[in-house]
């Protein structure tokens, strides 16, 4: 199916909704039946029938077909945040005294998940610099269960060969899972790549518009319904079905957002590889990447979020940022509008445990058009 037909077709059953064009709000917690027979049929089906939203809900349901389909999945779960389906992939698969190999300088909630948490459920996790597969394959032991990708993560942009590593994970039977937050379905499909659950924080591209706090887990039908079972009905960490209305409408654009953010990125990136400056540009397509044969090997394109290594100190970092007036200065991403974050504004033991310095910044290309951007970018290193 076309991405076109998934965005903008699939699951909207107009003639149940009235004829409505626009997919409708459902905004109801409960839902009635007729007698205790089909009440019975409910109980045991809350999986695919409407019963109560805590479970299923008719307008999240549409979100999730569209979703699974762009991703090539079975199905698909929506959470109320990133982190809630981060935290559900992870717990459907480790219990006490299981053990987990991790990408280094993962999202910051996943590592805490990983370090901070975990550990007191007497679940060990091993960080290791993925971009060696072997590096992946030291770590393992006995007792690992899950190897947790982030290809690229969302800070230095590291990448990780996934079907090496599904490979290695098979062998072992081993379940991997993957952050495909960076790339979106459009732009990389792991589950293609063997890999047994991908998420992602709707927060960004899906969400697009920055108005909505979202998550998605997508995987096979025999995992995501184990997952609802389990870690998605007792976790409670659903969405609203008004969150996956917005999220219907902002996906509408999808294509065209990530293309135009894409295509902008690429120019700036291009653009900027060569600045006196810059000591290092972080994104899986710069010319100067070591691994940009792997990331056309398993990418169709990169998106809008890349990083700055700046040869400056501190005040300098914080002149080049304050000078910026095409980016607001903001930690998410995804959305319209362009942003910058600098990491000289954590505090130092968070930067230590991101392993990242005091000089790197990170930019997302909204939808903006490149003369503009690249006239800011440039007013703004002068003043380093």
């Amino acid at each position: 199916m076309d991405i076109p037909t998934i965005l903008n077709h699939l699951g909207e059953e107009h003639e149940r909704y009235y004829n409505a064009v626009a997919p409708p709000l459902i905004q109801s917690s409960n839902f009635c039946v007729k007698n205790v027979e089909e009440l019975r049929h409910v109980l045991r089906n809350e999986f695919t029938v409407p019963f109560y939203t805590r479970g299923n809900n008719p307008t999240v349901a549409i979100l999730r077909k569209k979703i699974a389909a762009l991703e090539g999945a079975g199905d698909a779960l929506v959470f109320a945040s990133g982190t809630a389906a981060i935290t559900a992939s992870v717990m459907s698969v480790v219990k006490g005294g299981d053990h987990v190999v991790c990408v280094q300088k993962p999202y910051s909630w996943t590592n805490a998940l990983l370090n901070k948490y975990l550990p007191d459920y007497g679940v060990k996790t091993t960080m290791v610099d993925a971009r060696k597969t072997e590096n992946i394959e030291n770590a393992l032991t006995p007792a690992t269960k899950l190897i947790y990708l982030e290809s690229p993560n969302s800070i230095t942009f590291e990448l990780q060969d996934i079907e090496a590593v599904v490979r290695l994970a098979k062998q072992r039977g081993i379940t991997t899972v993957i952050d495909n937050s960076y790339s979106s379905p459009l732009c990389q499909s792991p589950l293609s790549m063997g890999v047994d659950l991908v998420l992602h924080s709707a927060s960004k591209y899906f969400g697009g518009h920055s108005d909505l706090v979202a998550g998605v887990v997508c995987g096979s039908k025999e995992r995501i319904g184990s997952m609802f079972a389990k870690e998605f009905m007792n976790l409670g960490g659903i969405i609203s079905p008004h969150d996956a209305w917005l999220m219907l409408r902002s996906i509408r654009t999808l294509e065209l957002r990530v293309n135009k953010s894409a295509e902008v990125t690429q120019q700036v990136v291009d653009k900027l590889e060569n600045h006196p400056k810059i000591e290092k540009i972080n994104y899986p397509f710069a010319k100067s990447n070591p691994q940009l044969a792997l990331a056309k090997k398993q990418m169709k394109c990169g998106t809008g979020l890349f990083s700055l290594l700046l040869k400056a100190d501190e005040a300098g970092v914080e002149r080049f940022v304050n000078s910026l007036t095409r980016f607001v200065i903001a930690t998410s991403w995804g959305g319209y509008e362009s942003l910058v974050f600098p990491f000289c504004a954590m505090p130092e033991a968070a930067r230590a445990v991101s392993g990242v310095p005091a000089n790197l910044v990170r930019l997302y290309i909204g939808i903006d058009e490149t003369e503009y951007l690249m006239d800011d970018l440039l007013n703004a290193l002068a003043r380093i």
